[in-house]
């Protein structure tokens, strides 16, 4: 579907229906924001695009502002405006999905990578339209990103300079709006990520252990900027469906997350 975004640009969605989908029946929603943030999502076979629909999801794949294969005016329309016209975007979709017929609107959640991630904390503290994020690799505090990514070039094009003369740093930081953070997150990270730190991570679980707001924290001690580890995978997908079992009520999770932990299932 195409659902108008920011400036009346239209956004272009993927809508996955859950598996032994009745148009009768309403189900839960869950978003997902890619990352790069100049990538996109395709219509291709990724194991987001089963796992989470195979366990009673609607779910929501969409390239807004930034994204490629739509002309370099929208990819290059994030530089310096990470905040913006992604948000906008984020925020139309999700109100348009909550419109179709079988989506349940008081149950909705949203999960992200990498910029995907720093848009989940991003609506942290900016929206209470979703019950519970999922903040994967995300960033929560872009001055202290710049001192520690590797990909420094990037932050100093993104983000239009250095925190000590780009004021996109304290706009478009989470960790600014910490005052209105409320929402259950989940959220993964790992030791080995050197884009996005993993301190970031911890940032953001600190912040929400102190506000007293249900979170939990995953670190892959071994795995980079994504669970690169084969025996990684079913931990991450078990957490996500834990979480969102939790707190919309989609089918339970087919492992005890704790368990596969203990019997070293993963790496």
């Amino acid at each position: 579907m195409w659902v108008d975004g920011a400036d009346g640009v239209p956004v272009h969605v993927f809508v996955v229906k859950p598996h032994g989908f009745d148009v009768n029946k309403k189900y839960p929603l869950v978003i997902n924001v890619h990352g790069g943030p100049q990538m996109q999502w395709m219509d291709s076979f990724r194991g987001d695009w089963q796992v989470y629909a195979g366990s009673g999801y609607v779910t929501a794949f969409f390239n807004p502002h930034g994204s490629t294969g739509y002309g370099s005016k929208y990819t290059e329309a994030i530089s310096k405006d990470w905040g913006g016209k992604v948000y906008e975007d984020v925020m139309k979709v999700t109100d348009a999905l909550t419109k179709l017929s079988y989506v349940d609107s008081n149950k909705i959640g949203a999960m992200g990578w990498s910029y995907g991630g720093y848009m989940i904390n991003w609506l942290q503290g900016q929206t209470k339209k979703f019950k519970c994020f999922a903040s994967m690799m995300g960033i929560f505090d872009l001055e202290s990103m710049w001192g520690a990514t590797e990909e420094l070039w990037f932050a100093n094009w993104d983000l239009g300079g250095q925190p000590w003369n780009s004021e996109i740093y304290q706009k478009y930081s989470p960790s600014n709006y910490v005052q209105n953070f409320s929402t259950p997150t989940l959220i993964i990270t790992g030791e080995k990520d050197y884009r996005v730190p993993y301190t970031q991570s911890i940032q953001y679980f600190n912040t929400l252990q102190t506000l007293g707001i249900d979170s939990r924290l995953i670190i892959f001690k071994n795995d980079g900027h994504w669970p690169s580890g084969l025996k990684s995978m079913p931990l991450y997908y078990n957490a996500h469906l834990e979480w969102f079992n939790k707190y919309l009520g989609g089918n339970p999770a087919p492992y005890n997350s704790k368990e596969l932990v203990k019997n070293n299932i993963f790496k």
